[in-house]
């Protein structure tokens, strides 16, 4: 028997055992064979697992693991153009984190960057593993939920909602607050592209937000005139 380390860069990638099945096996002949083929293994292990890091790093947010904006406008795209060939809705939900900017000016950029991954894992515990949850940029978030109607889609935004509202961030001794104003849009009744669903849903949390914020708000038919948006 041989046990070789698949060693790359410094890093062990695995172990490869070779047993030798004959007796007259030359073991120093399959040894010096099982070493090279080890290098070139490791090497093929150590190289996809660099792309998929790189992979990870353009479409993944580094602070919250989330998707990040990128992503979910490709993935936007895509899902839509599948729905519109199945004839399946899909729903796009905006979660955007109330006062935020008080949270920072109050307890500092760490605190925030807390609260901000607090409520990341919070959103991505609750997705269904064909859904895609994001982090669109500052506190906004955004899930986009395939084969997802309108009612299903407020009844999860209701769902989160509530659960930030429980979900207090301990910094420095201090527990923050955690809440968010939300809209919700879904196609093809609020928009047949992904420009038109995400601004319908986003329109709908600046509603939310001069509403009293907290709370979950249904995007608007096309034509209905907009509110203007109240700053966090």
């Amino acid at each position: 028997h041989l046990c070789l380390p698949l060693m790359a860069y410094g890093e062990v990638m695995g172990l490869m055992h070779v047993h030798l099945a004959g007796q007259g096996d030359d073991l120093r002949a399959v040894a010096g064979m099982a070493q090279a083929i080890s290098e070139q293994v490791a090497l093929a292990l150590s190289n996809a697992k660099l792309r998929q890091v790189l992979r990870d790093q353009s479409i993944r947010d580094p602070l919250t693991s989330l998707y990040n904006r990128r992503y979910m406008e490709e993935t936007l795209a895509r899902e839509l153009s599948r729905a519109q060939r199945t004839g399946q809705p899909v729903s796009v939900v905006v979660a955007d984190l109330d006062h935020f900017k008080k949270v920072n000016d109050t307890h500092g950029h760490p605190a925030g960057d807390a609260v901000l991954r607090a409520a990341a894992r919070l959103i991505a515990g609750s997705v269904r593993g064909s859904d895609v949850a994001c982090r669109y940029g500052g506190e906004e978030f955004v899930l986009i939920l395939p084969d997802c109607d309108r009612e299903a889609a407020v009844a999860k935004a209701e769902r989160l909602c509530a659960d930030l509202r429980t979900l207090a961030v301990r910094e420095d001794g201090h527990a923050i607050p955690v809440t968010a104003s939300f809209g919700v849009a879904a196609s093809p009744y609020d928009g047949h592209d992904a420009d038109q669903l995400f601004k319908a849903a986003d329109d709908a949390v600046y509603r939310a937000k001069a509403a009293g914020r907290n709370r979950v708000v249904v995007a608007e038919a096309p034509a209905a005139k907009e509110v203007p948006y109240e700053t966090a």
